[in-house]
């Protein structure tokens, strides 16, 4: 250990330093709505991503962003905040579940302006889709919310917020990789040390005020819907600045990714008209869900897709998969409102959605939990019997719980979130700033301790590959915290993932002399992951009930008197503490929870 600190004593004499107002890590759509407000007003930002910015994970957002608009059918404000509250099983926090509801409609109309290229309707208004777990009138008819630019939303939204940003002079660090937060005794976050894929150079980027935008980890699992890149770097930084991580026992599984490969077919398709059936041709959704069908919320259809193969129900050969069917649609209506999913089904199936059924299965695909905020995007900590902003730290999007997805997340409502706690973490960043003018001095030992981190992987010799870890660890994650839990199950699945880490401490990048720089990120990566599998196996283990995405065998019913309350996990000594869910709303009346049948 001690040629680790020496090696991280040297660097610290040698490092590049660079000053901003404000550090944005992540250049996703929450990152890069923060970095507009933020650089519109005249502020100094610098956005740190590890891939070009517009080949972040915003990117493969497909289906739509919820708004109500009322551009096809009636809607409003309220009943989008209705649907939201329910979705989540009741765990969302209802005030920032009523914000970003109120504020949906003015952002799409923002967005718009700035250059996104929604689906019109015949009159020129924007297109909106049906999406599951969404309804008029407090649980009555289907709604139609979710504003679409085909079925390439995020992918139109991220590069318009891109553009806007290189328009207001952001500066970006592209391939740049965040290693650590900076933090002085007082507990105020300085900024972070990134590394330069490229060239393995070390920057040191000092900021008054930091925020996250990191995304999720879905790279937790084996088969996902996620990018290589979401490992969940922002989570895992903040675990080990001494913070707790929110709620990391909630995982959506997406109902319909393609089988066996996990890329995502979007809600949008059943949106759209598409459908589910069985081996027998069956429509089986009437059975989980009668009125809501295929479009009821996503737990629910990950969940009866799971019993349908179980049952032996199941499609294909091994009968391990359900159909989407889209061909009733017609062929101009697939290609049209869905040109990405053909696209995708054509290339990894060699099949036309519009003529042959695409094969699905649950896969992961979004974290609900993650680092706890409040509606400003500050991140919190517990003080005593409550909590207190952490000065200076900032998280939004799928990093960040704020908590508007509770235990699941109606589709639709991720792309809303990225951009309405963007903006708000925008604002409340520039009232800091006005207040607190000057850097604040750097902390030494901080910096240092980042450099250990980072040298611990200059070390070479026998040992076990990270990449064959990380395999491991994926599958053990599949295997023990799936769609289904139990007591058993995730008892060995702690135990799993904990020899995985302890295996990880004796793993080396093979042959140093050979190997690329991103060998070290996939390190550093696969260190963030197996801190968040072992929060996220815990917090699983420790709730005992089903609730939205978390659904346990031997804890069939949700538990309101028990477990209406967002679990906390520390990294030190592994320790889980509990907050009572936030249920009074703004300016209405709550929704107090009640049996969630669609």
């Amino acid at each position: 250990m001690g040629d680790i600190d020496s090696i991280a004593s040297s660097n610290l004499v040698t490092l590049a330093r660079r000053k901003f107002d404000t550090l944005v890590i992540g250049a996703g759509g929450g990152g890069l709505r923060a970095a507009l407000q933020l650089s519109q007003a005249d502020a100094n930002v610098a956005v740190v991503s590890k891939v070009f910015p517009t080949r972040s994970h915003t990117v493969a957002a497909q289906g739509g962003m919820n708004a109500a608009l009322a551009n096809v059918l009636p809607d409003n404000w309220h009943w989008h905040m209705y649907d939201t509250v329910k979705g989540s099983d009741y765990l969302g926090d209802q005030d920032a579940i009523e914000y970003m509801c109120r504020a949906a409609s003015h952002l799409v109309v923002e967005l718009e302006h700035a250059g996104v290229p929604f689906t019109r309707l015949e009159d020129g208004r924007i297109y909106q889709r049906a999406f599951g777990g969404q309804s008029q009138n407090f649980g009555g008819e289907q709604a139609v919310r979710t504003c679409a630019a085909a079925d390439r939303t995020g992918h139109a939204i991220l590069h318009t917020l891109y553009q806007q940003n290189i328009r207001a002079k952001t500066h970006f660090f592209d391939e740049h990789f965040a290693v650590d937060l900076i933090l002085d005794d007082d507990g105020y976050v300085l900024g972070a040390l990134t590394l330069e894929i490229e060239t393995g150079e070390l920057l040191l980027i000092e900021a008054k005020t930091t925020l996250l935008a990191t995304g999720g980890a879905g790279q937790l699992f084996r088969t996902n819907t996620n990018a290589h890149i979401n490992t969940g770097d922002g989570l895992a930084m903040v675990l080990r600045a001494g913070l707790p991580i929110q709620d990391m026992e909630f995982f959506q599984f997406h109902p319909t990714g393609i089988a066996g490969k996990g890329m995502l077919i979007t809600e949008g398709a059943r949106g759209e008209g598409g459908y589910l059936i069985n081996k027998d041709g069956e429509r089986f959704m009437a059975r989980y869900a009668p009125k809501a069908k295929d479009l009821a919320s996503r737990d629910v259809v990950s969940r009866a897709i799971a019993v349908e193969v179980r049952d032996g129900r199941g499609c294909g050969a091994n009968g391990d998969h359900v159909f989407l069917k889209l061909d009733h649609l017609g062929a101009e209506t697939v290609h049209k409102r869905l040109p990405g999913i053909c696209d995708m089904v054509t290339t990894f199936l060699g099949i036309d959605p519009a003529v042959e059924h695409i094969p699905v299965y649950p896969t992961a695909h979004y974290t609900m939990g993650g680092i706890p905020t409040d509606r400003d995007g500050r991140v919190v900590a517990p003080v005593n019997s409550g909590e207190e902003p952490v000065p200076g730290l900032y998280a939004v999007g799928e990093c960040a719980c704020v908590s508007v997805h509770g235990a699941n997340r109606l589709g639709g409502n991720s792309l809303l979130d990225i951009v309405v706690f963007g903006r708000a973490a925008g604002n409340d960043i520039n009232e800091f700033l006005t207040a607190n003018r000057y850097h604040r001095p750097l902390n030494d030992a901080s910096v240092e301790q980042a450099l250990t981190r980072l040298a611990r992987w200059d070390r070479t010799g026998d040992g076990e590959s990270v990449s064959q870890l990380r395999d491991e660890l994926q599958s053990t994650m599949e295997t023990y915290c799936g769609v289904f839990r139990s007591d058993e199950v995730l008892k060995e699945g702690v135990d799993e993932v904990l020899a995985l880490e302890k295996r990880l401490e004796g793993a080396v990048l093979q042959d140093h002399s050979k190997t690329f720089n991103t060998a070290r990120i996939e390190a550093l990566e696969l260190e963030n992951l197996m801190e968040l599998a072992i929060a996220t196996v815990c917090s699983a283990l420790e709730r005992r009930e089903s609730r939205g995405a978390h659904s346990r065998i031997d804890f069939t019913e949700r538990d309101d008197v028990h477990w209406l309350k967002h679990s906390l996990f520390f990294k030190e000594d592994r320790r889980l503490d509990y907050k009572p869910v936030r249920m009074k709303p703004l300016s209405v009346e709550s929704f107090p929870p009640k049996e969630r049948v669609y």
